[in-house]
């Protein structure tokens, strides 16, 4: 019968006081960071039921998972984006349905050293990370010693951590290729071109207009955050160039809406003179006017996913893509 660890072995294993290792189990002010990541770990690896030692909360769970939004973020990274509100829901969906409780974290990782430090001083059982950012080479660096974590994001070459995501490419051929059989032959990329899942949706892109026989022209290329003034005011600009254009793949809703309403501001009518396709599907996509034709994003599937693969780290760690479906509306003319 395995041997249980109790909080004698603990303080022994870290050399530290009975009293410094329970304070430390305890998150106590008292106690600094570097010591509680020892005794947190050493918890971990021995088996110790530290959560016991912790504050209890209004009902008992299976796990603890957090929540952690990378900055800088590709897309805005207000934590009011509509998309992300949605992911928020589908993660907290999927954990009450685990019996697991579900926290948000104030830190925001710009480093390696930030996100290891999130990851070893955390007595969840795990952390999902809602996007990331610029951080794929410190979250294979995370990898090497690290596995309860996931992130949300693009699937990127000689990644080696879990991660689960849109085909964003397929996603963005889509959305091209639907505004080419329209008969649309100057087709605008409007997005953040420098984050990882804006820029697959860029190469989506450009494979769609090489599919359909048409030229790639870098001017039609616009840089755009992923936010509705910025669209707005990156479209306007667009206008005021003369540059002759009939149809925009957004690389969000919100670029999407962004770029309406300044087509209308400016006297464009949506679809009739520009056609618009936008990405996510989120709620405001069906009840914009025009309603907005997208790519859609499963939010419900992906939060089963990524609470399913921390849950289930060691068993199936393969990065996963979801489906990209083309939702047709009235921005997009048929």
């Amino acid at each position: 019968m395995k041997k249980t660890t109790r909080l004698e072995d603990l303080a022994a294993l870290a050399g530290v006081s009975i009293a410094t290792a329970s304070r430390a189990l305890n998150d106590s002010p008292a106690v600094n960071a570097r010591t509680k990541q020892l005794i947190w770990k050493l918890a971990r690896e021995n088996d110790y039921p530290f959560r016991r030692s912790m504050p209890a909360g209004p009902i008992g769970a299976d796990a603890t998972i957090a929540i952690i939004v990378p900055r800088p973020q590709g897309r805005d990274a207000r934590l009011s984006d509509p998309f992300f509100l949605e992911l928020f829901a589908g993660v907290g969906e999927a954990a009450r349905d685990r019996g697991c409780d579900l926290i948000f974290s104030h830190v925001s990782p710009t480093s390696f050293d930030a996100l290891h430090a999130a990851v070893t001083t955390s007595r969840a059982n795990g952390i999902i990370f809602l996007g990331q950012s610029l951080l794929h080479h410190d979250f294979n660096r995370l990898a090497e010693t690290e596995a309860r974590f996931v992130v949300w994001g693009a699937e990127v070459p000689s990644q080696r951590y879990c991660s689960v995501g849109s085909d964003n490419l397929l996603g963005g051929r889509r959305a091209t290729l639907h505004l080419a059989r329209l008969g649309r032959r100057r087709i605008v990329f409007l997005g953040d071109t420098d984050a990882v899942e804006s820029a697959q949706r860029l190469r989506g892109y450009q494979a769609g207009l090489e599919v359909a026989g048409l030229a790639f022209d870098p001017a039609l290329v616009i840089p755009a955050h992923f936010d509705i003034d910025a669209a707005g005011a990156m479209v306007d600009a667009l206008i005021a160039s003369g540059r002759p254009f009939d149809a925009i793949v957004a690389a969000s809703d919100l670029i999407a809406l962004g770029a309406i309403r300044a087509l209308t501001r400016a006297g464009r009518s949506v679809p009739a003179d520009v056609s618009v396709i936008g990405y996510d599907d989120i709620p405001f996509a069906r009840l914009a006017s025009p309603a907005l034709s997208t790519v859609a994003q499963d939010t419900i599937q992906a939060g089963r996913l990524l609470v399913s693969k921390l849950l289930g780290q060691g068993d199936d760690i393969r990065s996963e893509r979801m489906p990209t479906p083309l939702i047709i509306r009235e921005s997009c003319g048929a």
